[in-house]
Order: structure tokens, then sequence, then C-alpha cells
């Protein structure tokens, strides 16, 4: 569930962004997820990097809207939001600590996350996290620069990336404790 919360500050961008401006959705997605970042801190666990990114990408947005008059649409925001996103995945990969290693790492006991395999899924799950941030994006620069193209195919596309994430995030782990499973009982045959 901790990593759908971690979403949070973009459903409520997502709804915001439909009935009030883009400065009012984006600062309410910064406090949101500044609200997620002191509730790690007050609760003693570790700053997510996707959390604290999203108060960063979303206060960053918000002020440049603010202080730089433009007239960005709903589309020219949304691919603006969802190139962020997928900078702060690629970033957390490229500093080797995929944004979803830390959410896994308080689901199962330390022995565990030390394991290199541990960190090897979470690598893999949040490349595939990172896919469909790509698929977002693409969907949004469809929507944005390609207006004869029906809107029905970029939200579709966009939500079938983030559900195909989902469930990947779910799948794999269980697929490779199962060969993890298999490949111990062969060895022990």
């Amino acid at each position: 569930m901790g990593i759908l919360l971690s979403f949070s500050p973009f459903i409520a961008f997502a709804i915001l962004m439909r009935s009030t401006s883009a400065q009012i959705a984006l600062f309410a997605g910064a406090a949101i997820a500044v609200v997620l970042v002191v509730r790690e801190l007050a609760s003693g666990k570790s700053v997510k990097v996707l959390e604290a990114g999203t108060a960063v990408l979303f206060g960053a947005l918000g002020l440049y809207v603010t202080l730089v008059p433009s007239a960005w649409s709903i589309l020219g925001v949304r691919l603006a939001v969802d190139t962020g996103l997928l900078a702060i995945v690629l970033i957390s990969i490229a500093i080797r600590l995929p944004f979803t290693l830390q959410y896994a790492r308080e689901q199962v006991p330390a022995e565990i996350a030390a394991l290199p395999a541990f960190l090897a899924v979470n690598a893999v799950i949040t490349w595939g996290w990172a896919g469909a941030f790509a698929v977002m994006v693409l969907a949004d620069v469809i929507m944005l620069y390609l207006p004869q193209v029906p809107l029905w195919i970029g939200i579709a596309l966009t939500v079938a990336a983030f559900v195909a994430a989902v469930w990947f995030t779910r799948w794999y782990p269980a697929r490779m404790r199962a060969r993890a499973v298999a490949a111990g009982v062969r060895a022990g045959a």
C-alpha cells in the first residue's frame, strides 16, 4: 500500500487539474508529497526517493507556473509532470537506489532485504515502472501534439501503463520466489 500511497500527489494533481488552475493543482501535489515525507520522518522511517522527488517536482513546477506566466495547457502540464516522474525513477536507478527498494525493504525481514537477489528484483521492478512512465509520457505527447488521435487513446494508454506496472510489481517478486524455491528443490534433490 505504501508505494500506491506515494502516488497520491499525482492523483490529487490529476483531479484538481480538471477543476482548478495548474498552479493550485501543482502546489496541492507538492503539499501532499511534503505531508508524506513528514509522515515518514515522524514514524522514524527513511524518506522515500519517490516522495522527496515528487515534492521537489511539484514544488518546482508550481513555482515555474507562478513566476513565468504562460498559457500551459492541461496536457502540457501533464507532460511536464509525467516527464518529471520518469526522471525521478531513472535517477533512482542511476544512484543505485531503485525507488521500489525502499518500499520493499519495509515488507520483508532484514536478512531478505540484504540479499543481492532482492536488490536485483527491485531493479527490474523499477525498470518496469520506468517503462510504464515512458508510455505515459508518450501518451501525453500523442494527446498534446497529435490532436487528430482520439483523446481516449492517450487516456487508455496511461491507465493501461499504470495498471500494468502495479500488476508487474506484484507478479514479478512472486515469480522470482517460486523460481528460487524450484531451484532449491532441484539442488537439494
